[in-house]
């Protein structure tokens, strides 16, 4: 490997522009296959994994800019972990290998900023297989299993109203299973917030299901998520 390539982060001033841009794009490059893995070894339609796709390519260039201007100054590190601690993100992260991937690309977009050029493709090797062969592990069709769609379902009932009078009809048409897994209050009191946990019978009635329930007088809203 090229000695420029491998030269000290200790200084990015140092640094020739050749080897600042040859290390961005390895982390590009890194990105991009963190974001292929993550696709094959998730099985999620295009639509929901559009946006954290892109966020995986932009993270790993990003976190290798990072590694780039701090080097070794410990005052830099301080500085910017002062800078970046006012962003702040409420997005609610739905399935947890989200966030294992998300580690990933940070670490791989570290060691191409930090000229570690063959961190970077062994963990990729490492980790894209215990990945993808994971998923295909836990998604092995069982019968059992396919007959049954987990879900998540939201229902706001009006205050003074029975959640079961209301709910249960049309859950027990539609599921194999359902029983309420939290419950609290919605708009100061103004009604009930219930997360059931329901299986469905069959993925063609997600739709019909919140149909009928929000079709029914005293229900105020509802919400139903495929797990």
């Amino acid at each position: 490997m090229p000695d420029w390539l491998n030269s000290s982060v200790a200084d990015p001033e140092k640094l020739t522009v050749l080897t600042l841009l040859a290390r961005l794009v390895v982390a590009l490059v890194c990105g991009l296959c963190v974001a292929v893995i993550y696709r094959f070894s998730h099985g999620r339609d295009r639509a929901a994994t559009t946006g954290l796709v892109t966020t995986l390519v932009l993270l790993s260039v990003l976190i290798s800019l990072v590694s780039i201007v701090i080097g070794s100054s410990v005052a830099r590190a301080f500085s910017l972990v002062g800078a970046l601690s006012i962003v702040r993100f409420r997005t609610v992260v739905e399935d947890t290998r989200d966030t294992a991937f998300v580690i990933f690309t940070v670490v791989v977009g570290m060691a191409a900023g930090a000229g570690l050029f063959w961190v970077a493709p062994l963990g990729l090797l490492v980790v894209g297989m215990a990945a993808v062969s994971l998923s295909h592990l836990w998604d092995l069709p069982t019968t059992d299993v396919d007959r049954e769609v987990p879900g998540k379902l939201m229902v706001r009932v009006a205050m003074g109203q029975k959640p079961g009078d209301l709910v249960d009809p049309v859950l027990n048409r539609y599921c194999d299973q359902h029983h309420i897994h939290e419950t609290s209050l919605w708009k100061q009191g103004a009604g009930l917030e219930l997360i059931y946990v329901v299986r469905l019978k069959n993925a063609e009635d997600l739709p019909q299901v919140v149909v009928d329930l929000s079709q029914t007088e005293g229900i105020l809203g509802v919400e139903l998520k495929r797990s």
